[in-house]
């Protein structure tokens, strides 16, 4: 793991500590390796060969690291995006979460529990019971119907027919596919399909559920409704999810926090706000420079100290409002406007702030004079 994204998922767990999000995390993963090739075990203890580059690790040992030394922690009820290019090894990473494909080294944890010493049966409980898969394969039946589909995973666990049919037809219903439920997933369109898939996986009540590249297939209007399915159902239910995707403007919209991984090593780990604010390197600068960054960035960032006169004149806004919101207010009212937490006023956005965010200008550097400073445009 980088230097930059150690101390960022630090700083983030700290943080998380400080304000009471959780009393442990969901999953814990510390030096994480996954590596393939001959005598793959030797690769993480070598200090030889651990700062080589991927093809410099080929060329010496024949080995490709997949995933190289990653540690982050999932909280309860966030959603964790792990998101990269084609390569970049999320897809082998939360694969190793369940141990669908076994790490090389590494420690990692679900609930406190060790996952890498878990047994045959209590590593078949966490897949069937504790951590579903939504796979970008939808992976239906054919020769099933909605409901049966739905009701596999029950099936397995060796649930009665009418229990697991009457939580199988609550689950269609939960993601819009209600009257559907006797149809062939070949009468379905890919974006029902995907529902389905969905469905199963909330049927068997996990803890977690892990998403790898779910809707990519899906065209981007149907990509659209999927995402907001996610995010209704994450608002309802407060499921904790880790979410594996491609594309920035999904994990953007969806996740909380997000692990950006480059060659199998995640190169910067935070908010939205935080990675489009301040990219920890040029990787990521090129990965967000077409961000709006008013749809990402909150007027927290934004705001100026707020003078004695402004304490308590213009609208009210949370410290969380993004930008975008702020200049509709403002633009409206013509005035400035008050951040304002816990009753007190803790700063001020005006037009100037607010544009100079649109404009790739870093606010979050005010020295008290009030003026923005200039960083690399993103």
């Amino acid at each position: 793991m980088s230097e930059t994204a150690e101390a960022t998922a630090t700083a983030d767990n700290k943080n998380a500590d400080e304000h009471g999000a959780q009393t442990g995390p969901v999953f814990s993963v510390r030096n994480l390796w996954k590596v393939f090739g001959p005598k793959a075990d030797r690769v993480p203890g070598d200090p030889g060969v651990t700062g080589l580059s991927q093809a410099e690790l080929r060329e010496k040992t024949g080995c490709t690291a997949a995933v190289r030394d990653v540690s982050f922690d999932v909280h309860k009820g966030e959603v964790f995006v792990v998101m990269g290019l084609s390569g970049s090894g999320k897809s082998t990473l939360v694969r190793c979460l369940t141990r669908l494909i076994e790490p090389t080294a590494g420690t990692l944890e679900f609930n406190g529990e060790d996952v890498i010493s878990m047994g045959k049966d209590a590593l078949r409980r966490l897949r069937r019971h504790r951590a579903s898969m939504v796979f970008q394969n939808f992976g239906l039946l054919p020769h099933r119907s909605v409901l049966d589909n739905v009701a596999y995973g029950l099936e397995i666990q060796g649930v009665a027919k009418a229990e697991r049919r009457e939580r199988a037809a609550e689950m269609v219903a939960k993601v819009g596919l209600e009257g559907l439920g006797d149809r062939r997933p070949g009468q379905l369109s890919g974006g029902q399909q995907q529902r389905v898939g969905l469905a199963r996986a909330l049927a068997v009540d996990p803890e977690v559920l892990l998403f790898d590249e779910p809707f990519s297939a899906l065209d981007p209007l149907i990509r659209r409704d999927m995402q907001e399915e996610v995010i209704r159902l994450h608002r309802e239910e407060g499921r904790t999810m880790v979410f594996i995707t491609h594309d920035l403007s999904e994990a953007l919209r969806l996740g909380d926090r997000i692990a950006l991984m480059r060659d199998g090593e995640v190169v910067q780990l935070g908010t939205p706000e935080e990675i489009v604010a301040n990219p920890a390197d040029d990787y990521v600068r090129d990965f967000v420079r077409d961000v709006p960054r008013e749809q990402v960035i909150s007027v927290r960032r934004a705001m100026r100290k707020a003078e004695a006169t402004e304490q308590e004149t213009g609208a009210a806004l949370a410290p969380d409002t993004l930008v975008a919101d702020a200049i509709e207010t403002v633009a409206r009212s013509g005035e400035s406007c008050r951040v304002v937490e816990n009753g007190r006023t803790i700063g001020v956005v005006d037009d100037a702030r607010l544009l100079s965010v649109v404009a790739g200008l870093d606010t979050a550097q005010d020295d008290g004079d009030g003026e923005p400073k200039e960083v690399a445009a993103v």
